[in-house]
């Protein structure tokens, strides 16, 4: 007897399903799920719920962000049965992804959209299958235009900024390094990271812009870097 039950089925009897996200942070409490607060884990979370009509299934992410703080291609991944995704919509498992994404979607908030659904191969994992993070963190100093339709998604510093001194200095703090003076530590977490790209350019507009990437990131360790090369530039 043929079935429509696809072969990427865990031990668990369970279906991992990738999930790829962008949000505006801007009224999001961060990523984490945290009570009496909205956040992004908790929004998509209960959309999952809604749209499987089901208790809201653990949603794990390549990176927690923080508040205030904008994803364009946040990867993560929720185990659900094949039954319960079956009955989401869609007359064949190739078809499955499509149909969630489409719900998802109409009952999210606009601050959050589901770019891509697909299952996941074998042993695949959102956060620790990651190699690496990447952000943008955009400065506004004096030498550009404040531009009021973007004031939520730029940090303005009263002064020029020297961005060949400050790339001297980024240079410094590539590589393997321990980031504990950057971070807000965590018992028991390690602060040692791998920083693969450190450096700062002006965009079209003239801001000031790092472009980071690690292997991973320690807590508000990006907000630290940007803060400590702002004093140098």
């Amino acid at each position: 007897m043929k079935t429509h039950e696809p072969a990427a089925v865990d031990g668990r009897g369970l279906l991992r399903v990738r999930v790829d996200l962008a949000y505006d942070g801007t009224s999001f409490a961060g990523w984490a799920r945290q009570p009496g607060l909205r956040t992004v884990q908790g929004s998509v979370e209960s959309a999952l719920a809604a749209v499987l009509r089901q208790q809201a299934p653990l949603v794990t992410c390549a990176g927690r962000t923080d508040a205030g703080v904008h994803a364009r291609g946040q990867v993560t991944h929720v185990d659900l049965a094949p039954g319960v995704l079956a009955a989401c919509g869609g007359r064949t498992p190739e078809q499955w992804p499509a149909v969630l994404l489409r719900r998802l979607n109409a009952v999210l908030d606009d601050d959050v959209r589901v770019r891509d659904v697909a299952v996941a191969p074998a042993g695949f994992d959102a956060r620790f299958a990651a190699l690496w993070r990447r952000y943008a963190y955009r400065v506004r100093d004096e030498t550009s235009l404040p531009d009021p339709l973007t004031r939520g998604y730029v940090w303005s510093h009263a002064q020029s900024l020297d961005l060949s001194v400050m790339n001297d200095a980024a240079a410094r703090l590539r590589g393997v390094h321990e980031f504990a003076a950057y971070c807000r530590a965590r018992q028991g977490a390690t602060t040692v990271r791998d920083l693969q790209q450190l450096s700062w350019s002006r965009d079209q507009g003239g801001l000031a812009v790092l472009h980071v990437q690690a292997d991973a990131f320690c807590h508000h360790m990006v907000r630290g870097l940007v803060g400590a090369l702002v004093r140098v530039g």
